[in-house]
């Protein structure tokens, strides 16, 4: 459904029937895709273009849709190298066979769980170089692990083997709006992967001890906002709890 809303390719009738029924049923959520994917480019884009960053490390990024990690860097840094890393064997499997990198860098799947960091920086070595500045993207992760501490320590865990100049890119959905709430509790009482909305407080508590990017950790569509979307203020209202920003590790 997620590479359906996103304008992929890689999805089948049976996805696309459910994600039309679904953003339907609540109107939103088709524009969170989005708008989060917008970030997401123009973050990449920065990091890559004006930071000099040619390593990105994606940690839950599941299958590639339109506009990915490695896309977006290579167009700006040819030669710059993209680890995704993913929990599931199949989607790590079946993105293998979808991944295409320029000749001059690198694009890689791994499998690892967030919820393990060491697995994660493990499987890292093996595209990147640790030693060298490198990007660590959530996007729109770091709701699905239980517990704010254990989250703010992952995200520790996983900044602490990256060396000075390193960044961190991450959103993900905050508690601001009632009728969402609502809807994710109704998920959570079902789903198999829950997932936990936050405060915009405690979100922008993951860059804690990182210096942030102007204009900090807002609601993405106000990050950097370069001219190339243009949201009506009733899509910008729909998804005012989507949280974000970027901070460099000094």
């Amino acid at each position: 459904m997620w590479n359906h809303w996103l304008g992929g390719v890689h999805n089948l009738a049976v996805d696309r029937a459910a994600g039309d029924r679904l953003s339907l049923e609540h109107p939103g959520v088709v524009e969170r895709a989005r708008t989060t994917r917008h970030f997401l480019t123009r973050a990449v884009r920065h990091l890559a273009r004006e930071a000099g960053v040619t390593q990105f490390l994606d940690v839950g990024s599941g299958l590639p849709t339109a506009g990915n990690t490695h896309q977006i860097a290579q167009a700006a840094r040819p030669e710059a190298r993209v680890l995704y890393v993913d929990h599931d064997p199949a989607t790590v499997r079946y993105a293998r066979e979808l991944l295409r990198s320029t000749p001059e860098g690198a694009a890689a799947y791994a499998e690892a769980d967030l919820r393990r960091p060491a697995d994660v920086l493990a499987a890292a070595r093996a595209t990147l170089d640790l030693s060298r500045p490198v990007a660590l993207v959530l996007s729109g992760i770091l709701g699905h692990v239980p517990g704010y501490a254990r989250a703010r320590g992952i995200v520790r865990e996983l900044l602490a083997a990256l060396p000075p100049g390193s960044h961190l890119l991450a959103h993900d959905l905050s508690d601001t709006q009632p009728e969402w709430r609502a809807l994710q509790a109704r998920h959570n009482s079902a789903a198999p992967l829950a997932y936990h909305l936050r405060s915009p407080e405690r979100i922008a508590g993951f860059f804690a001890g990182l210096e942030l990017l102007d204009p900090g950790v807002v609601p993405v569509t106000s990050w950097r906002p370069d001219g190339s979307e243009h949201y009506p203020a009733e899509w910008t209202r729909l998804v005012a709890d989507v949280v974000g920003g970027v901070g460099r590790k000094p």
